[in-house]
């Protein structure tokens, strides 16, 4: 006679078995069928519950594998993968300190798990622990040196710490043992584009190509280095994710280390234009942190601000300098919105716009009659019969007569227009075109 428990433990390993066939070849829907159909048979399984967990990660589904990867881990806490999953799920759901927890608690039971420590690393990234970061994947690479993605990861953890030669080397390493790395060429070649060896950075980006990265970003950094004609708008995305990625630095970054002073200077020049009116409704656009606003406040007693990126108004919501804030795209925005202004200022917005026709359109479209703009826009030096000009920096420069032509193509009058210092790049003081425009 069969033994109905043996024949079910028989059953429910069989299942387990499948599931993890079905696993390996990379079909997660069919293993985690016969997971669940395992679990039904035999519920309390640690080692097929963490399965059940990663085929739903693999799935996209972390809350359910949140689930099962707790479950698993209420019946069995010793095992290093069960953790290491459960970092994943956490990640996947931007719960940033607890999936690190995970991954340390791991680590604790296996201080060589090397997932785990690869894993880790990331997330210290994501939540801008760089110095961690970087002890992280020393370890990881102290024990194997031939992962590509570590070396990968190691260079963009030396990049976020400001040691640039040292990223390249590491990015090296990594496409040495992986030329299949998109994004370490593309990093490469910023690298490389940032210290003014641009033949070395256009190699780099055709290699960013070759290897299947973002064409748009990639030719957009080329048209940068190779001084092809610009492209009239950056890839979208790169803007915000440019932002959001410097808004925790951006204030001392640009004002003490760049010796940025743009927002002051076009105030001042909004001021002896008007002879220091005061505007009843303000809107800046591209806010950024609110260095702008600050100086803005005693001239308008309302200010609207609007930003492609989420961590800058975070920022700006912190300085209270704004009434309304607005995520969206400015030149979007602006031929969108129902609201109308007697002031509209845009400092250090143009210079991440490009062709500024739909700008100057939009400008004029919610500027009541009598209303003023304000803005600045980095000069364009050599730009032959070119409107504009896309530089090494990825910033764009513009020429005056573009700048005039379009004032007068949109029913503007041109206030003022001077030529002035605006920001440092590479130590070396770059001058910009502040605009005072009447509507």
């Amino acid at each position: 006679m069969t033994d109905p428990q043996a024949a079910t433990f028989e059953r429910a390993k069989a299942l387990f078995i499948e599931g993890a066939a079905h696993a390996e070849a990379g079909d997660a829907a069919a293993a985690e069928a016969c997971f669940e159909a395992s679990l039904a048979l035999l519920p309390d399984r640690a080692s097929t519950l963490v399965n059940l967990g990663t085929v739903r990660l693999a799935l996209g589904r972390p809350e359910p594998a949140l689930a099962a990867l707790e479950q698993a881990i209420a019946l069995d806490a010793s095992q290093p993968d069960a953790w290491c999953q459960r970092g994943l799920a956490l990640a996947r759901l931007h719960r940033l300190d607890d999936s690190i927890a995970s991954f340390e608690r791991a680590l604790a039971l296996d201080a060589q798990c090397q997932p785990a420590l690869f894993h880790l690393g990331c997330m210290l990234n994501e939540s801008r622990q760089h110095g961690r970061a970087l002890q992280t994947f020393d370890r990881l690479l102290a024990l194997d040196a031939t992962s590509g993605a570590a070396w990968f990861r190691h260079g963009q953890t030396l990049q976020a710490l400001g040691r640039a030669p040292q990223a390249l080397q590491s990015y090296d390493r990594a496409l040495a043992l992986d030329a299949a790395q998109p994004q370490a060429w593309l990093n490469r070649g910023g690298i490389l584009r940032e210290a003014g060896r641009h033949a070395e950075a256009a190699a780099a980006y055709r290699q960013a190509l070759a290897h299947g990265g973002d064409a748009e970003m990639v030719r957009f950094c080329l048209a940068a280095v190779e001084h092809d004609a610009a492209p009239r708008a950056p890839p979208d995305g790169h803007v915000e994710g440019l932002f959001d990625d410097y808004a925790e630095q951006f204030d001392h970054h640009l004002v003490q280390v760049l010796h940025y002073r743009g927002h002051e200077v076009l105030v001042r020049e909004l001021r002896q234009s008007t002879g220091g009116r005061r505007f009843a409704r303000a809107l800046d656009l591209g806010c950024g942190t609110g260095l702008c606003a600050q100086a803005l406040r005693p001239l308008a007693e309302r200010i609207d601000g609007v930003d492609l990126a989420a961590n800058m108004l975070a920022r700006a919501r912190e300085r209270g300098a704004y009434d309304v804030l607005v995520q969206a795209d400015a030149v979007s925005f602006l031929a969108s919105t129902d609201q109308r202004y007697d002031l509209v200022t845009a400092a250090d917005l143009f210079t991440y716009v490009g062709a500024l026709d739909d700008a100057f359109a939009g400008v004029a479209r919610v500027l009541r009659a009598g209303g003023v703009c304000a803005f600045s826009a980095e000069a364009a030096e050599d730009a032959g019969d070119a409107d504009f000009v896309l530089h090494g920096s990825l910033r764009y420069a513009h020429t005056r007569g573009y700048l005039e032509r379009l004032a007068r193509q949109h029913g503007f009058s041109m206030l003022r227009l001077t030529r002035q210092p605006f920001r440092e790049d590479q130590r070396v003081m770059l001058q910009a075109w502040y605009g005072v425009l009447s509507r």
